[in-house]
């Protein structure tokens, strides 16, 4: 008989630790299987991120009270129907991936597909600038193979800014995808082990270089578009102090 770590981990436990209902012998098995496989600990966390800003967005509704022209004259168990029928909504609404309102949620200015780019580089920062024994998925010894591989995926060239200057190395990067399609991550790492990473995605929009801000928090990130990419840096860093560092990037990718 096999014990309760032994069983596979299934797409309903993962939702079940989201809603905080995922019994306690089976916590370990599901951070084991995050751990071994990133591609659904990053949907995993996308999860996370649509919960939250979801849950900011309809926040203001929970508490109001119901206003009198959508009570029926019925019974009390009548009378809960329309939050039953807003809630499916909610759910029906989230589970179609509506990515531009479920970033509507976040301190970003900017269209909507901003905010949801801007959050798409934020969830895979939180997921896999903490992982210890996978970071990257190719490493800063293979710069040279990493840039040309990613940039064929996203189809523009690619580069990995230098910022040894502001005490940052390369520590590799990875080939993600979001919900328009291939992305990329460069993790940089600095002396004491705090990391930032750079994320980028094609965007048909207009060239926009001007920075824009963004936070979730504790973890912040200017974001921009230049050369038919979106670009977003993102740390746990002070304002200031990620807006120079996104200042070197800038002028690294256009020198």
């Amino acid at each position: 008989m096999t014990t309760p770590e032994e069983e596979p981990v299934t797409e309903a436990e993962l939702h079940a630790w989201l809603d905080g209902e995922l019994p306690d012998d089976r916590r370990d098995a599901v951070r084991r299987y995050l751990d071994d496989h990133p591609e659904v600990a990053h949907r995993f966390a996308s999860y996370r991120a649509q919960r939250t800003m979801t849950a900011r967005a309809f926040a203001p509704l929970i508490d109001r009270p119901l206003p009198d022209r959508l009570k029926p004259p019925f019974s009390r168990r009548h009378r809960a129907l329309p939050w039953l029928a807003l809630a499916a909504s909610l759910l029906a609404f989230v589970a179609g991936g509506a990515a531009g309102w479920l970033a509507h949620g976040w301190s970003a200015p900017g269209a909507p597909s901003s905010r949801a780019f801007v959050a798409e580089a934020v969830a895979a920062h939180r997921v896999f600038a903490a992982e210890v024994r996978h970071p990257v998925e190719v490493g800063a010894d293979q710069e040279e193979h990493l840039v040309t591989w990613l940039g064929k995926r996203l189809g523009k060239p690619l580069r990995a800014p230098r910022l040894a200057g502001r005490g940052y190395e390369l520590v590799g990067g990875r080939l993600l995808s979001d919900t328009d399609g291939p992305a990329a991550q460069l993790m940089y790492q600095d002396a004491t082990g705090r990391r930032i990473t750079l994320y980028a995605r094609p965007t048909r929009d207009p060239a926009d270089t001007s920075f824009r801000f963004a936070h979730d928090g504790n973890v912040q990130a200017f974001y921009w578009r230049d050369n038919g990419l979106a670009w977003a840096l993102t740390g746990e860093l002070d304002r200031v102090t990620l807006s120079g560092i996104a200042e070197d990037v800038y002028r690294a990718l256009n020198s």
